[in-house]
């Protein structure tokens, strides 16, 4: 199972939805994967800045699925994470880049190989790209991270892909709801997540992983 949380607006909450996504799938499955695309998952998690490689520099390189497990490290009980690693060269020009396969075909080939493993993966995609939708196309589940805002549904209805869920980050005194959602992009809203300090403080404080909010927890348990 491949589930893929991107959204179209930076600050949606995008990181901290795969994060608590993948801590409730660790909380009754071992083995569980996050792919960080987005580069935030680490400080999200009360994690160092990794060094080394990741999965960009997987992708740069074209490299097999048993390279990409190489990459992984332990970010919480039953939960590893593969952190973004180097994002400047891929898709980039340079020695033997010609014989490299199309970014696009390299990120569908990275979705591949996130979807075969036996175990679940959350991947965050962060704000969404021409190529991360091809991950996001692949993906079991395409989440859509939304706040209720006029000019993030605009930019989701010419989003490169169509989402199969919503998860809408609902904030007080909104004109638009749930129904608007689900009315202008088509698709259902999966799980709402009611705008609650105690998951900015958990954050902040780096808990997030230790003690994952339990009404964050009850909302998404429909998505996870």
């Amino acid at each position: 199972m491949l589930i893929a949380c991107w959204s179209v607006k930076g600050g949606s909450g995008t990181t901290v939805v795969a994060a608590s996504l993948a801590l409730l799938l660790a909380s009754s499955a071992s083995g569980v994967l996050l792919a960080d695309l987005a580069g935030d998952a680490p400080a999200v998690l009360g994690l160092p800045e990794p060094a080394g490689d990741g999965l960009y520099d997987w992708l740069d390189a074209a490299a097999d699925a048993a390279a990409l497990d190489r990459l992984a490290i332990d970010a919480a009980p039953g939960l590893s994470l593969i952190p973004r690693g180097r994002v400047t060269s891929f898709g980039g020009a340079g020695p033997g880049r010609s014989q490299l396969p199309e970014p696009h075909e390299r990120m569908t080939a990275l979705a591949a190989a996130l979807a075969a493993r036996s175990s679940p993966c959350v991947a965050d995609l962060g704000v969404i790209s021409s190529q991360s939708a091809q991950l996001a196309a692949s993906a079991t589940s395409s989440l859509l991270v939304i706040r209720p805002c006029y000019l993030a549904l605009r930019r989701a209805v010419a989003a490169p892909v169509r989402p199969s869920g919503v998860v809408l980050v609902d904030e007080p005194a909104r004109a638009l709801g749930r129904h608007d959602v689900e009315d202008v992009l088509g698709v259902p809203v999966v799980a709402t997540v009611a705008f609650d300090p105690a998951v900015s403080r958990a954050v902040d404080a780096g808990l997030l992983a230790a003690r994952l909010p339990r009404q964050l927890a009850r909302s998404l348990r429909p998505a996870a």
